[in-house]
């Protein structure tokens, strides 16, 4: 599985944490393992201008999904052809803005932000209340099954 993550933004983030999550949700959504997945995080002004130019609307966005072989996840007896996912493009500054207003950090929010593009790349949208309802569903329960991993659990003696 190849993904490849450019951080143009020039804010400092968790690179290795949004790679390890893009392996958990490509390997959770069964994605043949030599699939490719670009995640980019840019500065607002490079945010804005993809904001408009792809989606006609003004101002920087969070994140942004660019889907090329519109691939679809398996099951575990038939994962997905190899192919190009696509590309995540996130955008650091406004995610913080979000995080705080949340109450939990830059790096979760970008986790969270991750997720939703990858999402977004393997064809689920939130237009319609039923899609909304399946895809912040899929995108809650990946997100807790990750970060439940990664963090240290407690021990007792």
């Amino acid at each position: 599985m190849s993904i490849e993550l450019n951080n143009e933004s020039g804010t400092e983030v968790d690179e290795a944490g949004i790679v390890r999550l893009g392996r958990y949700l490509l390997d959770n959504l069964y994605i043949h393992p030599e699939a490719e997945l670009s995640i980019i995080l840019v500065d607002v002004d490079a945010m804005e201008k993809l904001h408009i130019e792809w989606m006609d609307e003004p101002g920087p966005t969070d994140v942004l999904s660019f889907p090329m072989d519109e691939l679809r996840p398996g099951t575990p007896g038939r994962p997905t052809p190899a192919g190009i996912l696509g590309d995540v493009v996130l955008c650091p500054e406004v995610a913080g803005g979000q995080a705080q207003t949340a109450g939990h950090g830059l790096d979760e929010e970008l986790l969270l932000l991750t997720t939703h593009g990858v999402l977004h790349l393997l064809g689920f949208d939130h237009a319609e209340p039923d899609e909304e309802k399946e895809m912040f569903g899929l995108q809650r329960r990946l997100l807790a099954d990750f970060l439940g991993r990664e963090s240290p659990k407690e021990t007792t003696q």
